[in-house]
């Protein structure tokens, strides 16, 4: 997904070394008033806004079940790799960050202002 992506739009932030985030688990983060998750998924690293937007609720306490993690308030579903909302209530896609890896560190970007 990064193949497609100008990096330089996005500012790149430190989250973790990448052994200190297990295969299936995930970090919750706090990047000013964007609240974040990190998942490590067989190794690959994604990161989606911890907020259901289907009532603003947070997701970090959800299920992951494969690539999706389910509000554990309604039941909606997002895919990790994009952040797209895959079943109802929720319609609306939560945030989706770039994450990279470099120097064995995981690095999770946001848009420049």
């Amino acid at each position: 997904m990064l193949e497609n992506l100008d990096l330089s739009l996005y500012t790149f932030y430190r989250v973790s070394r990448v052994g200190e985030i297990a295969s299936g688990e995930r970090v919750l983060l706090d990047f000013g008033n964007k609240p974040v998750m990190v998942f490590n998924i067989g190794g690959q690293f994604y990161a989606i806004g911890d907020v259901c937007t289907h009532d603003d609720g947070p997701l970090g306490d959800g299920e992951l079940d494969g690539y999706e993690v389910i509000c554990p308030r309604h039941g909606a579903r997002f895919d990790v790799r994009s952040g797209k909302a895959t079943k109802r209530p929720a319609v609306v896609a939560t945030p989706w960050y770039p994450v990279r890896l470099l120097d064995d560190y995981v690095e999770v970007g946001f848009p420049k202002e």
